[in-house]
């Protein structure tokens, strides 16, 4: 039950678009790329944004930034009241080397901000609605065979695999009654001015738009607007659990280089071999995990409830996003 001018409203008499106007958004470390897209999707839809985040309390057009450690209280958890949606987009990024200190902070940054956000909503006398906490599609095992969705995927077992679901755990693992609960199992989000664009696309410029490894490996994505209006779906409709926030249809490597030298105007990619992708990952400090693990994942609930892809295909994002 929610309360609206000191009455009582239970969810089924919810007005969802009046209420989105009128309440609050928070998104914890809400700065980055994917933050960022959110802002822009939601920034005319709720009455008030919070972004908690690591850098200075400010105000910016309208935007209350304020500040937080992801691990202990602060002050910030007061802005959790009477807040319509809670978004968690805290953790450390996996696009390093998985030194023994990286992966300690990998995993410790997901579990204490989700831990954290736990103990927030529950000391709330009005909690959020509904807050929906980062997860990643990383989850499922590597798979050429078969298309995993949230009911028969198989979820595997090594380093990145085992810190999805230790993240997942400590999302769901704490009862909030008052608030709904979405973990969202997001793929490779393909944006303009962010994410794996960005160095794929300059790759492509420079000649090295080849297949990389194999090629034959799964890259399931999301263009950036789909990524938001996913959210905002979830959230309307109030989908509870797990989901999969990934485009229809995952693309092999080949050809999603192909698509993408085309889109830059490049006539020909050299292709990068596994042996030489290790070598290149360890000078730049990061993991080919990241570029050879076939990620073959669907949205099955998403369209079961409906959503509609307004990118679907990697034809339309690419020409979307690169003009």
């Amino acid at each position: 039950m929610l309360y609206l001018g000191g009455l009582p409203i239970y969810y089924s008499t919810i007005n969802f678009e009046l209420l989105k106007i009128m309440n609050k958004l928070i998104i914890a470390a809400g700065t980055g790329f994917l933050g960022q897209s959110l802002l822009t999707h939601f920034k005319n839809k709720f009455e008030e944004i919070v972004i908690l985040t690591r850098g200075q309390s400010k105000e910016i057009d309208g935007i209350k930034y304020v500040n937080w450690n992801a691990k202990t209280f602060s002050g910030w958890e007061n802005e959790l009241e009477n807040a319509t949606v809670l978004i968690n987009l805290a953790g450390k990024s996996v696009d390093c080397r998985y030194s023994k200190e990286n992966k300690k902070e990998i995993l410790l940054s997901r579990i204490e901000s989700t831990k954290v956000l736990n103990k927030a909503v529950l000391q709330c006398a009005n909690p959020p609605k509904h807050w929906l906490n980062s997860s990643t599609s990383t989850i499922y095992r590597f798979s050429l065979d078969r298309e995993m969705d949230e009911v028969t995927g198989e979820i595997g077992n090594d380093f990145s695999m085992n810190v999805a679901q230790s993240w997942e755990k400590s999302f769901f693992k704490t009862e909030t009654p008052k608030t709904l609960k979405t973990a969202l199992r997001t793929s490779i989000v393909l944006g303009k001015n962010g994410g794996a664009l960005i160095p794929l696309k300059a790759l492509s410029k420079m000649g090295f738009g080849g297949k990389q490894g194999k090629g034959n490996q799964l890259i399931s994505w999301i263009h950036e607007a789909d990524f938001a209006r996913a959210i905002a779906f979830i959230i309307e409709k109030e989908i509870t659990g797990i989901v999969n926030i990934v485009s229809p249809k995952p693309i092999e490597n080949k050809n999603f280089m192909s698509l993408l030298r085309k889109a830059v105007g490049t006539s020909f990619g050299i292709p990068i071999s596994e042996t030489l992708l290790k070598f290149g990952s360890s000078i730049i400090r990061t993991e080919p995990e990241l570029v050879l693990k076939s990620r073959n994942v669907i949205p099955k609930r998403l369209q079961e409830n409906g959503f509609q892809f307004e990118f679907d295909t990697l034809e339309k994002t690419l020409k979307d996003l690169i003009s």
